[in-house]
C-alpha cells in the first residue's frame, strides 16, 4: 500500500524489548514500544504520529470516562518466513467504523488506519513472538476527548493504537455456565459494536460464573432466554449430527472475523455449515442424544477454544477434554490457521497482508537511519 499519509515518528529511547521474557509473557500485561495516533478536531483527523508508549494526560471531565464514548478492535500479528505479517487487517478497519456509527464517533479513514497500523507493527518488529500459538496482539482505540460534563455527544476524539507479545488466551479447554438472569444485548442495543459499554457489562456476570468454577457464560438471548448467542470473548461453533452450526447474528452479537473466516473454510472443507438460530434446548437434547460431537469458541485472541462442559441448569453436558481425535472441526480450523500464519499453507485467499518496511523509513530523521 502506497504511503498516502504524513505520519510523523518519534523513536522510544530505549526499548524494553530485553526485559521481556518470550517462554512467559502473561496476556495483555506486556506493552511494546510504541503507539500510534491522530486526533479527530471536530471536522478532520490531524497530525498522525508514532511516538513512545506512554501514559495520556485526560481531564476529568472526559466525555469517555462519563458517557462510554470509547470503541475498540482486537487483532493480531504473527511472522510468516520471518516477515510480520496482519490477518485480513481491512476487515478490522471496516469493522472499527461500524462500531463508531454505531456509538455516534467519526469514522476514520480506512487507509489512515492501515497505513499506520503497518507502520507500528513494522517499527516494533521485534516484539512479534516466534512461536506457534503466540503472537504481537494489536488494540486500536478511539474514545471521545469533549471535557464538558453533560449527556451529548464529544467534537473531539483521540485514535490510537498499542500492541503487546502474547501466548495463548485460554491454555486449555474451557467450561461454560449457561447465563439466564443476566443479558449481554437486546435488539436494537449496542451488542453488534465493540464499545467499552458491552464489555463492563458482562464483567460481574463472568466473576460470577468463575466463582463457581466455569470460565466463561455463554450468553442467551434478552427476550425468551432460549436461544444462544455468544462467549463473552468469542463467537461459538457447535458441531452435531454432523453438522457445523453457529449462532446467527442478528444485531445483538459481534460479527466476527474470524466466525466468518471460519464459515468460509468449512464450506470449501465440505463441511454443512448453518448459520441460524440455535436453542440451548437443541443442543441439550444432541448432546443426551450423543449427537453433540463438540463444542469450540473463535475469535482473534482465542483463535480455537475448545469447550469442554457446558452447564445449563442442573444439567451438566461435558465433553473432551484431551482427545483431539474427539473435536476433529475445531483442531483443523486452529491447525490450519496457525499453518497458515506461519507460512506453511498457502495463503490462495490473500487474507494475510505483510508490513512495508519502507512505510516508517519514509518518516524518519535522516540520522535515525544511518
Amino acid at each position: 500500500m502506497a504511503v498516502k499519509y504524513p505520519i510523523t515518528v518519534s523513536l522510544a529511547e530505549s526499548s524494553k524489548l530485553p526485559s521481556v521474557d518470550f517462554n512467559n509473557i502473561p496476556f495483555g500485561k506486556v506493552i511494546s514500544d510504541h503507539m500510534f495516533m491522530v486526533d479527530y478536531d471536530g471536522t478532520s483527523w490531524v497530525n498522525p504520529r508514532i511516538e513512545p508508549f506512554g501514559r495520556l494526560d485526560i481531564s476529568p471531565a472526559n466525555l469517555a470516562l462519563h458517557y462510554g464514548q470509547s470503541i475498540f478492535e482486537g487483532m493480531k500479528a504473527t511472522k510468516r518466513n520471518g516477515e510480520p505479517v496482519l490477518f485480513r487487517p481491512e476487515l478490522h478497519a471496516r469493522r472499527f467504523n461500524v462500531s463508531a456509527e454505531r456509538m455516534c464517533m467519526p469514522s476514520i479513514p480506512e487507509e489512515l488506519f492501515l497505513q499506520g497500523l503497518k507502520m507500528l507493527v513494522d517499527l516494533d518488529r521485534a516484539w512479534v513472538p516466534d512461536a506457534e500459538d503466540h503472537a504481537l496482539y494489536i488494540r486500536p482505540l478511539m474514545f471521545a476527548t469533549d471535557e464538558y460534563f453533560g449527556v451529548h455527544t464529544s467534537e473531539q476524539y483521540t485514535f490510537l493504537i498499542f500492541t503487546g507479545p502474547v501466548g495463548p488466551y485460554y491454555p486449555k479447554p474451557i467450561k461454560l455456565w449457561v447465563e439466564e438472569v443476566f443479558t449481554r444485548a437486546s435488539q436494537g442495543g449496542a451488542g453488534e459494536a465493540k464499545c467499552a459499554g458491552n464489555y463492563g457489562a458482562s464483567l460481574l456476570p463472568a466473576l460470577r460464573a468463575k466463582k463457581a468454577g466455569y470460565d466463561q457464560v455463554m450468553w442467551m438471548d434478552a427476550v425468551e432466554k432460549k436461544y444462544v448467542q455468544e462467549v463473552g470473548t468469542m463467537n461459538l461453533f457447535f458441531v452435531m449430527d454432523g453438522k457445523v452450526i453457529t449462532p446467527a447474528t442478528t444485531g445483538t452479537i459481534l460479527r466476527g472475523i474470524t466466525r466468518e473466516t471460519f464459515i468460509s473454510i468449512l464450506k470449501e472443507w465440505g463441511y454443512i455449515v448453518e448459520d441460524r438460530l440455535l436453542s440451548i434446548a437443541e443442543i441439550a437434547d444432541a448432546y443426551w442424544r450423543g449427537s453433540l460431537q463438540e463444542c469450540f469458541g473463535a475469535g482473534t485472541a482465542a483463535v480455537v477454544s475448545h469447550v469442554s462442559e457446558i452447564t445449563w441448569r442442573d444439567r451438566k453436558m461435558e465433553l473432551s477434554e484431551v482427545d483431539e481425535q474427539s473435536r476433529p472441526v475445531g483442531t483443523r480450523l486452529k491447525k490450519y490457521i496457525n499453518r497458515l500464519r506461519m507460512g506453511l499453507e498457502p495463503d490462495v485467499h490473500g487474507w494475510l497482508e505483510s508490513c512495508d518496511k519502507s512505510g516508517v523509513e519514509a518518516f524518519l530523521p535522516l540520522e535515525t537511519m544511518v
